[in-house]
């Protein structure tokens, strides 16, 4: 089916771009596009203010000149009409989400053209638990919503041919054949553009090849096992840890191979292999207590899926030693670099502000060290000396570099830190608590294993979240005894995630019934 529009109609776009994105240099090609082809066109903005108030909408409506018998141009509208209009461009999830708001895409009217990458609000990100819109969700629905809707991630693409979104939203636009002009007049008006040609040309190339996969996706083979294809592994680690994800094949129902895969890469990348060994035989050790106590129930694939996910991102713990490595690493280095368009004649000083505890420093040492460290008063009141106050780490100089390398180092005597030791007597009580619920209390073993969204981040944040794990593991005896003991579990969960100051879960706690 060709999805063209009537030629002798008005055709109508809007695009919806955040601040630096390329969303007006769009609209020029749009209108430079219809006017070089024999269209008059027309366009409009109404600025907003990033994630606030919402993207810059840019408003284009084009009209072929052979249909006005008077040659003259038709009166255009200057602002996007609910229903009306025929493709929606939106370069980033949150800004589809806010096009499917306000109307603007019609299920039998639309081409919806979104980039699936995110860039979080403010909302989201201040949130004390996770306070992310559901991606899945906003992708479902503006999939129903729109006549036909191309999806990628059009940032990355853009990104790996050195330009920015704009193009790549270009390219898929025009590999979606809803405009009546082909790819060589899509592409000459990024040519008479006469600035960054070529890097918007390889960008709309890519977005043009997203837009047929999406519409004539190819087969993909099934597979049985669990793949780490597409995962960046690093030298050495990646055969041994694709030895590993094989000898897996069979051992985990499918819906949770993906989550799976990932944390083996995430925890082979933050340890070793053995490490990530250590992570699959805790979820085999879960697959077989499923299948033994809840074989055939519905929760038997999200409790499995719920725990790798879980598993992993407490196993993932952030130390000292976490907090160097990834300041250290060349991908974060080229990043900063990126989102702060650096010229090859500029450099860049990154300066980063560490203020490590004492208890911090203990946990990083060996773990007789640690405790000793953490018992004698002179050792405390001579180390806290160097820990009172913080200290700004230049990570771009050679000094500053060195000293963080030196504590990311400290990664292959982790396993004997008295953080690791602590970690791990707590994780595996964890465990074992929701592998005991599983025959009489599946629906409590599943919020036990998401409990573990409490215990996150370093220093004051985790000492918080743990005392709020704490209590809730303490009110794990009374709640098995009450009706609806998972719905009550995820309420003190959730309170516990409302506020930093502990307030609302101690009123929740005080409001269960007395034991």
């Amino acid at each position: 089916m060709n999805d063209t529009p009537q030629a002798q109609g008005i055709i109508s776009l809007a695009i919806l771009a955040m601040g630096g994105e390329g969303g007006g240099v769009l609209a020029d090609w749009l209108v430079d596009l219809a006017e070089h082809n024999g269209y008059w066109a027309q366009t409009t903005s109404v600025p907003g203010v990033a994630q606030r108030t919402g993207a810059t909408v840019y408003y284009i409506e084009m009209y072929p000149k052979s249909a006005s018998p008077s040659a003259q141009m038709p009166v255009m509208a200057l602002s996007p009409f609910p229903g009306e209009v025929d493709i929606v461009l939106a370069s980033e999830l949150m800004e589809a989400g806010r096009a499917l708001q306000r109307g603007l895409v019609d299920a039998h009217k639309t081409t919806f053209i979104a980039s699936s990458h995110r860039v979080y609000s403010m909302t989201e990100r201040t949130a004390m638990g996770d306070g992310r819109v559901d991606a899945a969700k906003l992708l479902a629905g503006a999939q129903a919503a729109a006549r036909q809707f191309i999806a990628a991630d059009f940032a990355k693409l853009a990104e790996q041919a050195g330009s920015l979104i704009a193009p790549a939203l270009y390219g898929a636009l025009a590999g979606s054949e809803r405009l009546p002009f082909s790819r060589a007049q899509f592409e000459a008006s990024i040519e008479r553009s006469g600035v960054g040609v070529q890097p918007s040309l390889k960008a709309f190339a890519a977005g043009f090849e997203a837009a047929l996969q999406v519409l004539k996706p190819p087969a993909v083979p099934a597979t049985a096992g669990i793949t780490l294809a597409n995962r960046p592994l690093h030298t050495g680690v990646g055969p041994k840890l694709k030895v590993l994800a094989r000898s897996l094949e069979g051992a985990f129902a499918s819906s949770a191979h993906e989550v799976i895969a990932t944390g083996l890469v995430r925890l082979a990348d933050y340890q070793d292999v053995d490490y990530a060994k250590r992570y699959a035989q805790r979820l085999q050790d879960l697959a077989r207590a499923l299948a033994s106590a809840v074989t055939a129930s519905p929760l038997s694939e999200d409790i499995l899926r719920e725990g790798a996910r879980y598993l992993a991102l407490w196993m993932s713990y952030e130390d000292t030693v976490r907090v160097a490595d990834l300041k250290t690493r060349r991908t974060r280095f080229e990043r900063v670099s990126q989102e702060v368009n650096v010229a090859h004649t500029q450099m860049v000083g990154i300066h980063e502000f560490m203020h490590p505890r004492l208890e911090e420093i203990a946990d990083t040492l060996p773990a007789g060290l640690g405790r000793w460290l953490l018992a004698s008063r002179t050792a405390r009141a001579v180390v806290g000396r160097f820990t009172q106050k913080g200290r700004v780490v230049e990570t771009s100089s050679l000094r500053g570099f060195l000293l963080l390398y030196g504590v990311a180092s400290l990664r292959r005597i982790r396993p004997v830190s008295l953080r690791f030791q602590t970690e791990q007597k707590r994780i595996d009580h964890w465990w074992a608590q929701a592998l005991a619920l599983l025959p009489r209390h599946a629906d409590l073993a599943l919020e036990v294993l998401r409990a573990q969204q409490l215990v996150k981040g370093y220093g004051d944040t985790h000492a918080r979240g743990w005392r709020h794990f704490e209590i809730l593991m303490t009110t794990l005896p009374r709640l098995q005894t009450l009706p609806d003991a998972a719905n009550r579990l995820s309420a003190l969960r959730k309170a516990a995630l409302a506020d930093d100051s502990g307030q609302a879960l101690d009123q929740a706690v005080k409001q269960l019934a007395p034991a």
